[in-house]
């Protein structure tokens, strides 16, 4: 980002980034809707198209009765939104990812990422593929958290990616480019509302990002008060009533499969819930960010581990409501990935028995392969079911030429790609991308409010609902 641009957003306040949208003072916004929530936790599930919850329904499924239970997105199912970012603009990348020019196009792409998306739900207006918190202009919009903060309301995120990822970035941070990740940190602890921070609790990955040779905002956090957890276990020991940092990764949480509590997510959300909880209220945003990448890898296995933690979270958040009924709950997606249908090649059913026995994540059970610390007769442990003779030989063909490193990272992807292959076909799983795809993404609410969401929408309108709702 350049750094003229840089000073003026850190030196942004609450009436120059919220005047723009014509709102009252913030004493007279909040009286001005007496049907608005005391609470709003608005969850993000990334990626998670509409074959996801369906494919949870089937995975949760009790064969013993002849019906097919309905799950918590079954009961909360309200309406749906389109994606679709601004038109105009594409982004050009290079072989690492990073972004490298946003150039005009001559039509819509009508494929968003996520942080395009994150900004339409963060703020209400369209902008470009990669864009965090700013306008196709690359101006300061303002978010829908920053807009609780200024009423007084406390406000937190929980996230399973790094807390600087596209998702939580657009609801903080002002970027031009979601790669500039210190750049993001940075104005995690810089850009204030009237002064004061914008998130009191943070939880997720991405140390990295905060404890940097150049800065150590960690310790910047904890001069301010806040104050600093490294352990899901710590959660249960944080000091109520003052604001949290807990970092949990050096980048990403690990994926449910392979972590500790398979249900991390609803672990933090729960922590952070009760961290916020106060007289005036608190918005909180939670992201299941890891549906997204397991659909970018064709990984059903991984992405309905993180499904599984996602239902858990919004059976708590349920529950929740129930016994706090000034409480609204908002959950989409910001878009779908990988195509995925269930049921593939004409084969008439989907078998999700094969991924409920899993005791890694099949990434996790490439990477021992490729190092040699299993034998091929261990996958069947670790897969959860027998493999059969063709399966097995599709493993055994693969094999290492040479012992450098590079070599093992191919050998590592060959052996992920074989195993996902291998539970594809099992489960009847089929893919049509490793990247977005356009669909409309389901909505589901519950809690005061919740029927303001009912229909279709499109995701900008979810950000002008939240604002309407907060008396903005």
């Amino acid at each position: 980002m350049k750094s003229s641009m840089k000073l003026s957003l850190i030196t942004l306040t609450l009436t120059s980034l919220l005047s723009a949208c014509g709102g009252e003072s913030s004493s007279q916004a909040a009286q001005s809707t007496s049907n608005a929530p005391k609470n709003i936790i608005m969850v993000v599930a990334d990626g998670m198209g509409p074959s996801y919850p369906a494919a949870f329904r089937n995975y949760n499924d009790d064969p013993s009765t002849p019906l097919i239970e309905q799950t918590i997105f079954d009961k909360t199912l309200v309406g749906s939104s389109s994606t679709y970012p601004a038109s105009g603009f594409e982004t050009t990348k290079d072989e690492q990812g990073n972004v490298i020019s946003v150039a005009e196009s001559l039509s819509n792409s009508y494929v968003t990422d996520s942080a395009a998306s994150a900004t339409a739900l963060a703020t209400g207006v369209k902008t470009y593929n990669g864009a965090i918190g700013v306008d196709v202009d690359k101006q300061p919009l303002a978010t829908v958290l920053e807009w609780a903060k200024s009423t007084n309301k406390k406000t937190g995120i929980a996230v399973t990616s790094q807390i600087v990822h596209a998702t939580p970035a657009s609801y903080i941070a002002k970027n031009e480019s979601r790669r500039n990740y210190d750049a993001i940190a940075n104005d995690y602890f810089d850009l204030k509302i009237e002064g004061k921070f914008k998130a009191d609790v943070m939880l997720g990955g991405g140390t990295k990002y905060f404890l940097r040779e150049d800065r150590n905002l960690k310790d910047e956090f904890v001069a301010s008060g806040y104050q600093y957890v490294d352990s899901l276990s710590q959660l249960n020991t944080l000091e109520p009533n003052k604001p949290v940092l807990g970092l949990f990764a050096d980048v990403s949480m690990p994926v449910a499969l392979d972590s500790s509590d398979k249900t991390h997510l609803t672990s933090m959300t729960k922590a952070a819930v009760k961290q916020l909880e106060n007289e005036n209220g608190f918005f909180l945003l939670v992201e299941a960010s890891q549906v997204d990448w397991g659909g970018h890898s064709n990984d059903i296995a991984y992405s309905m581990a993180e499904m599984v933690d996602l239902a858990a979270t919004m059976n708590f958040l349920y529950e929740y409501v129930q016994k706090n009924p000034d409480t609204l709950v908002v959950l989409t997606a910001d878009h779908n990935t990988g195509g995925f249908s269930i049921g593939h090649d004409g084969i008439y059913k989907w078998q999700p028995e094969y991924l409920k026995h899993l005791k890694a994540s099949p990434r996790n059970i490439a990477e021992q392969l490729a190092n040699n610390k299993i034998t091929i007769a261990e996958v069947s442990n670790l897969i959860g079911f027998n493999l059969n003779d063709t399966e097995i030989q599709q493993l055994a063909d693969i094999s290492l030429v040479t012992n450098n490193s590079e070599d093992v990272k191919v050998l590592s992807k060959n052996y992920y790609k074989a195993v996902t292959n291998i539970i594809d076909n099992r489960t009847s799983s089929g893919w049509t991308s490793s990247g977005h795809t356009g669909v409309d993404v389901p909505v589901y609410a519950f809690g005061q409010g919740y029927t303001e969401f009912s229909g279709f929408q499109d995701n900008t309108d979810i950000a002008k609902k939240l604002f309407k709702l907060m008396g903005k």
